[in-house]
Protein backbone atom coordinates (compact mmCIF):
# COMPACT_ATOMS: atom_id res chain seq x y z
CA UNK A 1 0.00 0.00 0.00
CA UNK A 2 2.99 2.76 1.08
CA UNK A 3 4.54 1.35 -2.32
CA UNK A 4 0.96 2.30 -4.12
CA UNK A 5 0.90 5.88 -2.31
CA UNK A 6 4.65 6.85 -3.25
CA UNK A 7 4.01 5.71 -7.29
CA UNK A 8 1.08 8.23 -6.81
CA UNK A 9 2.42 11.07 -5.13
CA UNK A 10 5.85 10.48 -7.56
CA UNK A 11 3.13 10.61 -10.66
CA UNK A 12 1.39 13.85 -9.09
CA UNK A 13 5.06 15.65 -8.74
CA UNK A 14 5.51 14.51 -12.12
CA UNK A 15 2.32 15.65 -13.65
CA UNK A 16 2.68 19.19 -11.42
CA UNK A 17 6.36 19.86 -12.80
CA UNK A 18 5.16 19.41 -16.21
CA UNK A 19 2.19 21.64 -16.04
CA UNK A 20 3.90 24.24 -14.15
CA UNK A 21 7.61 23.93 -14.80
CA UNK A 22 9.18 25.54 -17.95
CA UNK A 23 7.82 28.94 -17.47
CA UNK A 24 8.01 31.86 -20.24
CA UNK A 25 9.90 34.89 -19.47
CA UNK A 26 6.99 37.25 -18.98
CA UNK A 27 6.82 40.59 -21.03
CA UNK A 28 8.48 43.68 -19.00
CA UNK A 29 6.24 44.85 -16.34
CA UNK A 30 4.01 48.05 -17.09
CA UNK A 31 4.69 47.39 -20.69
CA UNK A 32 1.71 47.76 -23.28
CA UNK A 33 2.22 44.29 -24.04
CA UNK A 34 2.04 43.27 -20.24
CA UNK A 35 -1.46 45.26 -19.99
CA UNK A 36 -2.85 43.89 -23.36
CA UNK A 37 -2.27 40.01 -22.20
CA UNK A 38 -4.51 40.25 -18.77
CA UNK A 39 -7.80 39.21 -19.17
CA UNK A 40 -10.72 42.07 -20.05
CA UNK A 41 -13.00 43.30 -17.97
CA UNK A 42 -15.71 40.83 -18.89
CA UNK A 43 -16.46 37.75 -16.97
CA UNK A 44 -16.50 34.18 -19.49
CA UNK A 45 -18.62 32.03 -19.91
CA UNK A 46 -19.10 28.82 -21.93
CA UNK A 47 -21.32 26.05 -23.44
CA UNK A 48 -20.83 23.41 -25.58
CA UNK A 49 -23.22 22.76 -28.72
CA UNK A 50 -23.14 20.11 -31.23
CA UNK A 51 -24.18 22.04 -34.22
CA UNK A 52 -25.52 20.34 -36.90
CA UNK A 53 -25.94 21.22 -40.72
CA UNK A 54 -29.05 19.42 -41.79
CA UNK A 55 -28.25 20.73 -45.38
CA UNK A 56 -25.25 19.01 -45.88
CA UNK A 57 -23.88 15.51 -45.63
CA UNK A 58 -20.32 14.07 -44.49
CA UNK A 59 -18.52 11.94 -46.83
CA UNK A 60 -17.72 8.83 -46.61
CA UNK A 61 -14.02 8.23 -45.63
CA UNK A 62 -12.31 5.05 -45.51
CA UNK A 63 -14.51 2.46 -43.12
CA UNK A 64 -16.95 5.45 -42.11
CA UNK A 65 -19.85 5.41 -43.99
CA UNK A 66 -20.42 9.06 -43.95
CA UNK A 67 -23.67 10.90 -43.06
CA UNK A 68 -26.35 12.68 -44.49
CA UNK A 69 -25.46 15.63 -41.94
CA UNK A 70 -22.50 17.49 -41.27
CA UNK A 71 -22.12 17.43 -37.48
CA UNK A 72 -19.91 19.28 -35.35
CA UNK A 73 -19.00 19.50 -31.51
CA UNK A 74 -18.85 22.61 -30.77
CA UNK A 75 -18.22 25.40 -28.04
CA UNK A 76 -18.95 28.59 -27.27
CA UNK A 77 -17.33 31.45 -25.15
CA UNK A 78 -18.88 34.76 -24.38
CA UNK A 79 -19.67 37.44 -22.35
CA UNK A 80 -20.93 36.88 -19.16
CA UNK A 81 -22.91 40.14 -19.04
CA UNK A 82 -25.05 41.38 -22.29
CA UNK A 83 -24.42 45.12 -20.99
CA UNK A 84 -22.16 46.20 -23.45
CA UNK A 85 -23.80 43.55 -26.57
CA UNK A 86 -24.12 43.13 -29.01
CA UNK A 87 -20.59 41.71 -29.66
CA UNK A 88 -18.94 40.67 -32.71
CA UNK A 89 -18.28 36.95 -33.16
CA UNK A 90 -15.07 35.35 -34.01
CA UNK A 91 -15.10 31.65 -35.75
CA UNK A 92 -11.95 29.99 -34.77
CA UNK A 93 -11.08 27.15 -36.91
CA UNK A 94 -8.69 24.35 -36.00
CA UNK A 95 -5.48 22.83 -37.81
CA UNK A 96 -5.48 19.22 -39.27
CA UNK A 97 -4.85 16.39 -36.57
CA UNK A 98 -6.02 19.18 -34.02
CA UNK A 99 -9.31 20.36 -32.17
CA UNK A 100 -11.36 23.46 -31.47
CA UNK A 101 -9.61 23.01 -27.93
CA UNK A 102 -6.02 24.76 -29.28
CA UNK A 103 -8.13 27.81 -30.10
CA UNK A 104 -9.11 27.89 -26.29
CA UNK A 105 -6.91 30.85 -24.98
CA UNK A 106 -7.84 32.74 -27.57
CA UNK A 107 -11.08 32.35 -27.49
CA UNK A 108 -11.04 32.96 -23.46
CA UNK A 109 -8.95 36.47 -23.63
CA UNK A 110 -11.04 37.43 -26.99
CA UNK A 111 -14.46 36.97 -24.75
CA UNK A 112 -12.74 38.74 -21.82
CA UNK A 113 -12.55 41.96 -24.10
CA UNK A 114 -16.35 41.66 -25.24
CA UNK A 115 -16.47 39.15 -27.80
CA UNK A 116 -18.29 35.76 -28.75
CA UNK A 117 -16.81 33.16 -30.15
CA UNK A 118 -16.62 29.89 -31.77
CA UNK A 119 -15.09 26.81 -32.43
CA UNK A 120 -15.95 23.24 -33.49
CA UNK A 121 -14.45 20.21 -34.40
CA UNK A 122 -14.82 19.72 -37.95
CA UNK A 123 -16.22 16.44 -39.31
CA UNK A 124 -13.40 15.13 -40.96
CA UNK A 125 -9.97 16.95 -40.45
CA UNK A 126 -10.25 16.56 -36.47
CA UNK A 127 -7.71 14.23 -34.87
CA UNK A 128 -10.70 12.04 -33.64
CA UNK A 129 -12.67 12.15 -37.01
CA UNK A 130 -13.98 8.87 -37.87
CA UNK A 131 -11.98 7.23 -40.73
CA UNK A 132 -9.14 9.34 -39.99
CA UNK A 133 -8.39 12.62 -40.17
CA UNK A 134 -9.22 13.62 -44.16
CA UNK A 135 -7.16 16.39 -45.48
CA UNK A 136 -9.09 16.70 -48.14
CA UNK A 137 -12.79 18.07 -46.51
CA UNK A 138 -11.12 21.38 -45.86
CA UNK A 139 -13.34 22.45 -49.02
CA UNK A 140 -16.29 21.48 -47.52
CA UNK A 141 -15.43 24.03 -44.19
CA UNK A 142 -15.80 27.28 -45.61
CA UNK A 143 -19.65 26.19 -45.98
CA UNK A 144 -19.53 24.99 -41.88
CA UNK A 145 -18.11 28.58 -41.12
CA UNK A 146 -20.89 30.03 -42.78
CA UNK A 147 -23.05 27.88 -41.16
CA UNK A 148 -21.87 28.79 -37.36
CA UNK A 149 -22.04 32.55 -38.50
CA UNK A 150 -25.85 31.26 -39.98
CA UNK A 151 -26.53 29.51 -36.28
CA UNK A 152 -24.87 31.85 -33.85
CA UNK A 153 -26.97 34.96 -35.32
CA UNK A 154 -30.09 33.13 -35.27
CA UNK A 155 -29.33 32.13 -31.59
CA UNK A 156 -28.59 35.86 -31.44
CA UNK A 157 -32.46 36.38 -32.43
CA UNK A 158 -34.09 34.46 -30.61
CA UNK A 159 -35.14 35.04 -27.09
CA UNK A 160 -34.14 33.42 -23.42
CA UNK A 161 -31.78 31.95 -25.68
CA UNK A 162 -28.08 32.41 -23.51
CA UNK A 163 -26.80 34.26 -26.75
CA UNK A 164 -30.37 36.79 -26.97
CA UNK A 165 -29.04 39.70 -28.37
CA UNK A 166 -25.45 38.86 -28.07
CA UNK A 167 -24.12 38.66 -31.80
CA UNK A 168 -23.38 42.14 -33.87
CA UNK A 169 -23.91 40.78 -37.56
CA UNK A 170 -21.94 43.43 -38.95
CA UNK A 171 -19.01 42.81 -37.08
CA UNK A 172 -17.84 39.14 -37.79
CA UNK A 173 -14.20 37.78 -38.12
CA UNK A 174 -12.61 34.71 -38.70
CA UNK A 175 -9.12 33.00 -37.71
CA UNK A 176 -7.56 29.51 -37.98
CA UNK A 177 -3.95 27.91 -37.51
CA UNK A 178 -2.27 25.42 -40.22
CA UNK A 179 -5.23 23.99 -42.04
CA UNK A 180 -7.76 26.27 -39.97
CA UNK A 181 -5.79 29.00 -41.54
CA UNK A 182 -6.11 28.00 -44.87
CA UNK A 183 -10.31 27.71 -44.11
CA UNK A 184 -10.10 31.29 -43.12
CA UNK A 185 -8.59 32.37 -46.64
CA UNK A 186 -10.86 30.25 -48.39
CA UNK A 187 -13.99 31.72 -46.24
CA UNK A 188 -12.73 35.23 -46.56
CA UNK A 189 -11.84 35.49 -50.38
CA UNK A 190 -12.72 32.31 -52.40
CA UNK A 191 -14.38 33.12 -55.36
CA UNK A 192 -17.33 30.90 -54.66
CA UNK A 193 -16.98 29.98 -51.08
CA UNK A 194 -16.30 33.08 -49.39
CA UNK A 195 -18.92 34.86 -46.83
CA UNK A 196 -19.04 38.59 -47.36
CA UNK A 197 -20.26 38.73 -43.66
CA UNK A 198 -16.63 38.49 -42.87
CA UNK A 199 -15.00 41.90 -41.77
CA UNK A 200 -11.74 40.56 -40.62
CA UNK A 201 -9.71 37.36 -41.34
CA UNK A 202 -5.95 36.30 -39.20
CA UNK A 203 -3.99 33.36 -40.57
CA UNK A 204 -2.01 31.74 -38.11
CA UNK A 205 0.42 29.44 -39.90
CA UNK A 206 -1.63 29.22 -42.65
CA UNK A 207 -0.70 27.73 -46.59
CA UNK A 208 -1.25 30.73 -48.78
CA UNK A 209 1.52 29.30 -51.61
CA UNK A 210 -1.35 27.28 -53.47
CA UNK A 211 -3.06 30.59 -53.63
CA UNK A 212 -1.97 33.35 -56.48
CA UNK A 213 -2.51 37.27 -55.99
CA UNK A 214 -5.68 36.75 -58.47
CA UNK A 215 -7.58 34.95 -55.72
CA UNK A 216 -7.00 37.65 -53.08
CA UNK A 217 -9.35 40.32 -55.89
CA UNK A 218 -11.76 38.52 -55.03
CA UNK A 219 -12.93 41.02 -51.69
CA UNK A 220 -10.87 43.28 -49.36
CA UNK A 221 -11.16 41.92 -46.28
CA UNK A 222 -8.29 43.32 -43.79
CA UNK A 223 -5.93 40.24 -42.97
CA UNK A 224 -3.39 39.43 -41.28
CA UNK A 225 -0.74 36.45 -41.42
CA UNK A 226 0.79 35.49 -38.27
CA UNK A 227 4.19 32.89 -38.30
CA UNK A 228 6.98 31.23 -36.83
CA UNK A 229 10.53 31.74 -38.30
CA UNK A 230 11.13 28.12 -38.14
CA UNK A 231 7.96 26.55 -38.94
CA UNK A 232 8.85 22.94 -40.04
CA UNK A 233 5.37 22.31 -41.48
CA UNK A 234 4.27 25.86 -43.59
CA UNK A 235 7.44 27.38 -43.93
CA UNK A 236 7.13 31.43 -44.02
CA UNK A 237 9.48 32.32 -46.83
CA UNK A 238 6.59 30.70 -49.27
CA UNK A 239 3.74 31.14 -46.97
CA UNK A 240 4.16 33.92 -44.82
CA UNK A 241 6.16 36.74 -46.67
CA UNK A 242 4.96 36.93 -50.03
CA UNK A 243 1.28 37.72 -48.36
CA UNK A 244 2.44 41.28 -48.63
CA UNK A 245 2.61 41.52 -52.10
CA UNK A 246 -0.45 39.46 -52.58
CA UNK A 247 -3.01 41.12 -50.36
CA UNK A 248 -3.00 44.78 -50.21
CA UNK A 249 -2.97 46.37 -46.49
CA UNK A 250 -2.36 42.89 -45.34
CA UNK A 251 0.26 42.44 -42.21
CA UNK A 252 2.73 40.02 -41.52
CA UNK A 253 3.52 39.47 -37.98
CA UNK A 254 6.58 37.22 -37.75
CA UNK A 255 8.06 35.24 -34.28
CA UNK A 256 10.97 34.69 -34.10
CA UNK A 257 12.19 30.97 -33.38
CA UNK A 258 8.27 30.01 -33.26
CA UNK A 259 7.48 26.65 -34.38
CA UNK A 260 4.10 25.81 -36.27
CA UNK A 261 2.83 22.94 -33.72
CA UNK A 262 2.91 25.38 -30.57
CA UNK A 263 0.67 27.67 -32.23
CA UNK A 264 -2.34 25.73 -30.59
CA UNK A 265 -2.84 25.80 -26.79
CA UNK A 266 -3.08 21.95 -26.40
CA UNK A 267 0.73 21.89 -27.19
CA UNK A 268 1.68 23.64 -23.97
CA UNK A 269 3.19 20.58 -22.59
CA UNK A 270 5.38 20.01 -25.78
CA UNK A 271 7.45 23.08 -24.19
CA UNK A 272 9.76 20.49 -22.75
CA UNK A 273 11.00 19.46 -26.00
CA UNK A 274 13.60 21.36 -28.26
CA UNK A 275 11.27 22.14 -31.03
CA UNK A 276 7.30 20.90 -30.79
CA UNK A 277 7.24 20.32 -34.79
CA UNK A 278 8.82 17.24 -34.11
CA UNK A 279 5.74 15.90 -32.55
CA UNK A 280 3.55 17.86 -35.24
CA UNK A 281 5.10 16.66 -38.36
CA UNK A 282 5.13 13.19 -36.72
CA UNK A 283 1.51 13.41 -36.25
CA UNK A 284 0.08 15.12 -39.51
CA UNK A 285 2.82 12.48 -41.57
CA UNK A 286 1.04 9.81 -39.71
CA UNK A 287 -2.53 10.81 -40.72
CA UNK A 288 -2.06 12.88 -44.42
CA UNK A 289 -2.23 9.35 -46.40
CA UNK A 290 -1.79 9.39 -50.02
CA UNK A 291 -2.92 13.49 -50.21
CA UNK A 292 0.40 14.21 -49.33
CA UNK A 293 1.64 13.09 -52.74
CA UNK A 294 -1.65 13.22 -54.58
CA UNK A 295 -2.28 16.74 -56.32
CA UNK A 296 -5.26 17.70 -55.26
CA UNK A 297 -5.76 21.33 -55.65
CA UNK A 298 -8.58 21.20 -57.84
CA UNK A 299 -11.01 20.40 -55.32
CA UNK A 300 -10.66 24.04 -54.07
CA UNK A 301 -11.13 25.52 -57.08
CA UNK A 302 -9.07 26.31 -61.15
CA UNK A 303 -5.90 28.00 -61.89
CA UNK A 304 -8.57 30.99 -63.45
CA UNK A 305 -9.88 31.46 -59.75
CA UNK A 306 -6.39 31.79 -58.73
CA UNK A 307 -5.32 28.62 -57.18
CA UNK A 308 -1.78 27.40 -58.10
CA UNK A 309 -1.69 24.38 -59.57
CA UNK A 310 2.38 24.55 -59.47
CA UNK A 311 2.57 25.44 -55.51
CA UNK A 312 5.32 22.92 -54.17
CA UNK A 313 4.67 20.11 -51.16
CA UNK A 314 7.18 21.65 -48.34
CA UNK A 315 5.81 19.90 -45.34
CA UNK A 316 7.87 18.94 -43.11
CA UNK A 317 11.47 18.90 -45.01
CA UNK A 318 13.13 21.25 -42.35
CA UNK A 319 15.89 18.79 -41.04
CA UNK A 320 17.67 18.77 -38.38
CA UNK A 321 14.96 21.06 -36.81
CA UNK A 322 16.58 24.11 -34.79
CA UNK A 323 15.38 24.85 -31.53
CA UNK A 324 12.38 26.27 -31.08
CA UNK A 325 11.30 29.08 -28.21
CA UNK A 326 8.97 28.33 -25.12
CA UNK A 327 5.80 27.16 -26.50
CA UNK A 328 3.93 29.00 -23.75
CA UNK A 329 6.42 32.16 -24.95
CA UNK A 330 5.15 32.22 -28.48
CA UNK A 331 1.24 31.89 -27.10
CA UNK A 332 1.63 34.97 -24.87
CA UNK A 333 2.86 36.90 -28.09
CA UNK A 334 0.58 35.22 -30.51
CA UNK A 335 -2.25 36.57 -27.46
CA UNK A 336 -1.54 39.83 -27.56
CA UNK A 337 -1.39 40.10 -31.39
CA UNK A 338 -4.59 38.13 -32.11
CA UNK A 339 -6.40 40.34 -29.79
CA UNK A 340 -5.22 43.74 -31.14
CA UNK A 341 -5.51 42.88 -34.69
CA UNK A 342 -9.43 42.03 -33.85
CA UNK A 343 -9.70 44.94 -31.57
CA UNK A 344 -8.10 47.31 -34.49
CA UNK A 345 -10.88 47.00 -36.59
CA UNK A 346 -13.98 45.78 -34.68
CA UNK A 347 -13.90 47.90 -31.21
CA UNK A 348 -16.42 50.44 -31.11
CA UNK A 349 -14.10 52.95 -29.43
CA UNK A 350 -12.24 55.35 -31.87
CA UNK A 351 -9.43 55.13 -29.50
CA UNK A 352 -9.40 51.66 -28.94
CA UNK A 353 -8.80 51.49 -32.32
CA UNK A 354 -6.47 53.45 -33.15
CA UNK A 355 -4.53 52.42 -29.98
CA UNK A 356 -4.22 48.33 -31.16
CA UNK A 357 -3.33 49.73 -34.82
CA UNK A 358 -0.47 51.83 -33.04
CA UNK A 359 0.80 48.74 -30.72
CA UNK A 360 0.60 46.44 -33.52
CA UNK A 361 2.52 48.96 -36.10
CA UNK A 362 5.02 50.56 -33.35
CA UNK A 363 5.66 49.38 -29.94
CA UNK A 364 4.97 45.11 -29.97
CA UNK A 365 8.58 45.46 -32.00
CA UNK A 366 9.89 47.50 -29.28
CA UNK A 367 9.13 45.36 -26.06
CA UNK A 368 8.82 42.03 -27.63
CA UNK A 369 12.72 41.32 -29.04
CA UNK A 370 11.00 38.07 -31.25
CA UNK A 371 8.60 40.17 -33.19
CA UNK A 372 8.61 41.29 -36.65
CA UNK A 373 6.11 43.39 -37.91
CA UNK A 374 5.24 44.05 -41.30
CA UNK A 375 2.33 46.00 -43.74
CA UNK A 376 1.89 46.47 -47.22
CA UNK A 377 0.34 48.98 -48.75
Amino acid sequence: MKKILLLLLLLAITVAVLINGKQPRPFPPQSESAFRLRPGPALVQRYDETFIDQSRPTQANEDYPGDSVRRMKGTVWYPASNVHGPYPLIVYSHGFTSTKEGGAYFAEQLASLGYVVVAVNYPLTNIWAPGGPNVKDVVNQPADVSFLIDTLLAHSSTGRHVLEGMVDGSRIGVMGISLGGLTTELVAYHPTLRDPRIGAALSIAGPTALFTRQFFQNASVPFMMLSGSIDAMVPPETNAKPVLEKIPGSQVVTISNASHTAFAGTASLLRWLKNPDAVGCWVVRRNIGRAESEPWYQLIGSEEQGINYHAVNELCLLDPLPEAMNALRQQMISSVVVSSFFQSYFSLSAKERDASRLYLSRILEKEVAEVSYRQAL
